[in-house]
């Protein structure tokens, strides 16, 4: 597809797979999620966890589109009683929660950073384009959890952004690694 003269989007690499394959690709990002949000260090009122880092991953593996409903799918389960969120908790009460901000962004992270890693093959892009994605993540939770819990923009930046700044870091540059890694 042709954006421009200089900007060319190449398809993404799982398209040239069968949808047997990649629907099979988008469950198992559903459950790497799952997984991921179990993995926790308990903090307050956000927990230190691995979904973030498979929310950003089904983006660069899976595509734009099927990254997105991977993660709608996640969401979708949760909601409706699966106990597939930090501290095996489920129900719609965590999207309102302190927690919810991040939650309701992971579908919009992975479609971006899932259709921005499409128009650059550079490892430095696919920084980039991660980085992004895990910007969103942050600043959908961090203005989320503003509102719902401490009404205090520096308190919520501190507890919901800066904490995690360092972990974060991590799992970008160990994304954009994979990535590059099953791209060859």
């Amino acid at each position: 597809m042709q954006i421009s003269k200089s900007l060319t989007i190449q398809p993404h690499f799982i398209l040239r797979y069968g949808l047997t394959v990649q629907a099979t690709l988008v469950f198992a990002f559903v459950a790497l999620t799952a997984v991921g949000a179990w993995v926790e260090i308990p903090t307050q009122p956000v927990p230190f966890t691995l979904q973030t880092f498979f929310v950003l991953l089904s983006g660069v593996v899976l595509g734009a589109r099927n990254a997105f409903f991977s993660q709608l799918i996640y969401l979708s389960l949760g909601i409706i009683g699966l106990p597939l969120f930090a501290g095996f908790s489920f129900g719609f009460a965590k999207l309102i929660g302190p927690t919810g901000g991040y939650l309701l962004s992971f579908p919009i992270a992975a479609f971006v950073t899932g259709y921005l890693v499409t128009l650059n093959g550079k490892y430095i892009w696919t920084i980039i384009s991660v980085t992004v994605g895990m910007l969103i993540i942050f600043s959908f939770g961090t203005v989320y959890l503003n509102f719902i819990f401490f009404n205090d923009i520096a308190k919520s930046l501190m507890s919901g952004f800066l904490i995690f700044s360092w972990w974060d870091a991590i799992k970008i540059f160990a994304v954009a690694s994979i990535y590059h890694q099953l791209r060859k």
